[in-house]
């Protein structure tokens, strides 16, 4: 996806800027060992590239069975990916206004997963999402089962849990994703 050199340029120096402003997210990772990983996984890069083109603003949080994970971190859920029911299931249920996508389908297509309500308030805990917006979660198979699904946010300086109907959908609420390289 990544389609020339100089736009692989420019992403790898974003993404290295932006390492390199919020330290608080990776303590004890430095950016060349996550640059030569993305050099040997170059699969990666065209999930960050999703990711950045998306609003998703990537980086890395922490490492995981000897993996960098890479998270969306940008302050307000990801606006290219707003206004989106829950799953397929759910957008197809719609009888009108159906959206384009879902949170699941898009997730898929980018090459993350959403986050788990567990991972939505542990990246809580690097600064301050979801002040304005709202994102959905992982949501579990018999709350799915029933029609809804959860979402997170965060105000009043704590992170909260709520529910809706899989089908809604709002332009503040989009989702945040996940992967390991």
């Amino acid at each position: 996806m990544t389609s020339n050199a100089k736009e692989l340029d420019v992403l790898l120096q974003v993404l290295e800027a932006r390492f390199g402003k919020n330290m608080k997210r990776h303590a004890g990772i430095a950016w060349p060992a996550v640059r030569t990983r993305l050099d040997t996984h170059r699969d990666a890069i065209d999930t960050l590239k999703r990711m950045e083109d998306t609003g998703g603003e990537p980086d890395v949080i922490g490492e995981a069975n000897g993996r960098f994970v890479f998270c969306d971190c940008s302050p307000e859920s990801p606006v290219g990916r707003r206004s989106t029911c829950y799953d397929a299931e759910a957008r197809e249920s719609r009888k009108e206004n159906r959206p384009e996508s879902s949170a699941i389908e898009m997730a898929a297509d980018i090459g993350i997963e959403l986050l788990s309500e567990a991972q939505y308030r542990q990246l809580q805990e690097l600064g301050a999402f979801d002040t304005k917006t709202s994102s959905w979660v992982q949501t579990p198979v018999d709350v799915r089962a029933l029609g809804g699904a959860l979402f997170c946010d965060r105000r009043y300086g704590k992170v909260f849990t709520y529910h809706n109907g899989a089908p809604s959908y709002y332009a503040a609420r989009g989702f945040r994703g996940w992967f390991q390289v």
